[in-house]
């Protein structure tokens, strides 16, 4: 992006103040986007309640994502890019966007083929493998919505090639709110479709949503220079076979993670009604928490940590992987055990209302307890992925997210088995068994972002171990003592209302983990607010 978000002539590298801005830009677009999911989910829970409507709703969500993933998802996004990006640095043009219009083309063809086939098979992927367990009303339910939202893996593979473009351009303002804006369609489905069309109007926001989705990025394409826009089918086209090669590996662990989603909604449709949106609802808000902290910091060190390496500067790359680990170590820990403690209010403030019950409440509670303790996994990784990319490996990362897939398919069936057979449940004397698989993907995650540290650290010997194991060590300690301070506090405020409970409990948690923090002579917990002020307001090229 060029800081006043001008088209750029050829793809060029950044400099650090305008890396700095575009980190800023990137953060403000992952809480907007955040905040809007939120909304979006306090509308659907208040309209509908944890029941059959959403059940079937996220249910039919799954092929449409699943199709767009595999089609033209962040695998295609991340082997576009380089491919066109090189031919634009050499002022190549025609080059650019034959391959650009050769890529586009075929994933047009690719996605509506894929959309017309999961139209006709809905029915058996539904009942087979989608919500085994589901009766007939759910099974057809189901059906309809899937039916709808399928036209959606067309508009969002185009949308994602657009994206692409635009990023190969240095420009990420469109394409970062894009998320926002398809929250918005939902959104407005939520609110004015579905009193007409009950749950369908929903299916029908998210097609509005996607919509939105591109429309906001097909302005500034526009105005690209050299575009041109056309309709090509030659494989032979040059890039094109570069392309398929650099996405390989994305796609393959691309396609183990959505296995594990289809694994965990077959398991929930065989559980109480609800349970698949309990688990929806506990994994977005861990997911929003990973994209502010996780997936912000991951974005903004992957090209420094690019140019480190391409550069032959051995210490500077150790040293910007060892604080980018260390930091978000630290924060994503005591944010993960925080969100695990005030579950219950942070689900009862934000959604208990409508047709959302005290139950639904403890439900999605329980969920959002085993998300959130994986959150610090979940973190390292989008670092250390991040950093396997820059040394140009794919497919470590790839070989061990399959096996780590493999292992959370293992662990969600065993955890289901003891959560049923031990009726663990905190807050009913319900069976909640879906808590299980919440709890497989935190373990699982953990474990693969351990195994790729290890293998790091055998690869690099160079890099500072202690270090990180010293950070994690006090980190955890300090936010033993904030958990204990949480739970004194919620046992004195139980009686209090949700909004007090969390306009307490959120800085008092904060306050007790920072000091001890600095007790315990975490370093981190001095420098990260002059590391942050400094890369945002006093950042300079």
């Amino acid at each position: 992006m060029t800081t006043s978000e001008q088209p750029t002539t050829s793809s060029r590298a950044l400099s650090g103040r305008q890396i700095a801005r575009a980190t800023l830009i990137i953060v403000v677009a992952y809480v907007l986007s955040g905040v809007l999911g939120i909304v979006r989910q306090m509308v659907l829970s208040a309209t509908f309640g944890a029941g059959l409507e959403l059940d079937s709703f996220y249910a039919a969500l799954r092929l449409p994502e699943t199709l767009f993933m595999l089609i033209a998802g962040g695998a295609l996004g991340s082997a576009f890019i380089p491919v066109f990006s090189a031919f634009l640095a050499k002022d190549d043009y025609d080059a650019a966007w034959q391959l650009a219009n050769t890529v586009f083309s075929f994933v047009a063809i690719i996605a509506s083929v894929t959309a017309v086939i999961g139209l006709i098979l809905a029915r058996p992927i539904v009942e087979l493998l989608l919500l085994p367990g589901g009766d007939a009303v759910e099974h057809q339910l189901t059906i309809e919505l899937m039916q709808i939202m399928l036209v959606t893996v067309v508009i969002f593979s185009l949308s994602g090639l657009v994206m692409a473009v635009l990023n190969a351009h240095q420009m990420f303002t469109a394409s970062a709110f894009a998320p926002s804006v398809y929250n918005v369609g939902i959104i407005i489905g939520a609110l004015f479709f579905t009193p007409y069309m009950g749950v369908h109007g929903l299916a029908w926001g998210v097609v509005l949503g996607a919509f939105f989705h591109i429309a906001i990025q097909l302005p500034i394409m526009w105005r690209l220079p050299h575009l041109h826009l056309g309709i090509a089918l030659n494989i032979r086209t040059d890039g094109v076979q570069e392309v398929l090669r650099l996405m390989l590996p994305r796609l393959l662990g691309l396609a183990v993670v959505q296995l594990n989603f289809w694994v965990n909604i077959a398991l929930a449709s065989t559980m109480a009604r609800g349970s698949i949106t309990a688990l929806q609802y506990g994994y977005t808000l861990m997911f929003t928490v990973l994209g502010i902290l996780g997936q912000s910091l991951g974005t903004a060190i992957f090209p420094t940590l690019a140019t480190q390496h391409a550069e032959g500067d051995h210490e500077g790359f150790q040293r910007t992987f060892t604080m980018a680990l260390r930091n978000i170590l630290f924060l994503s820990i005591p944010a993960g055990i925080g969100l695990a403690a005030l579950s219950v209010p942070i689900i009862g403030f934000l959604f208990e209302r409508g047709d959302w019950t005290r139950l639904d409440t403890y439900a999605a509670a329980w969920a959002l307890i085993f998300y959130a303790i994986g959150l610090g996994g979940h973190a390292a990784l989008e670092i250390l992925a991040r950093t396997y990319y820059a040394l140009h490996d794919t497919w470590t990362p790839v070989r061990i997210g399959a096996l780590a897939m493999t292992l959370n398919v293992i662990l969600s069936v065993v955890f289901v088995l003891v959560f049923d057979a031990l009726r663990l449940n905190l807050f009913t004397n319900e069976s909640a068994p879906f808590g299980g698989l919440a709890l497989a993907n935190s373990v699982a995650t953990a474990i693969e972002s351990v195994v790729l540290w290890r293998i790091l650290c055998r690869r690099i010997p160079q890099l500072q171990v202690q270090p990180v194991l010293r950070t994690l060590q006090r980190t955890i300690i300090a936010s033993t003592g904030m958990l204990l301070g949480l739970l004194l506090w919620l046992y004195l405020a139980q009686e209090l209302a949700w909004f007090i409970q969390l306009t307490v409990g959120v800085p008092l948690g904060a306050i007790v983990f920072w000091v001890g923090a600095i007790l315990l002579n975490i370093e981190i917990a001095r420098s990260l607010p002059r590391q942050l002020l400094a890369r945002f307001v006093f950042s300079h090229s």
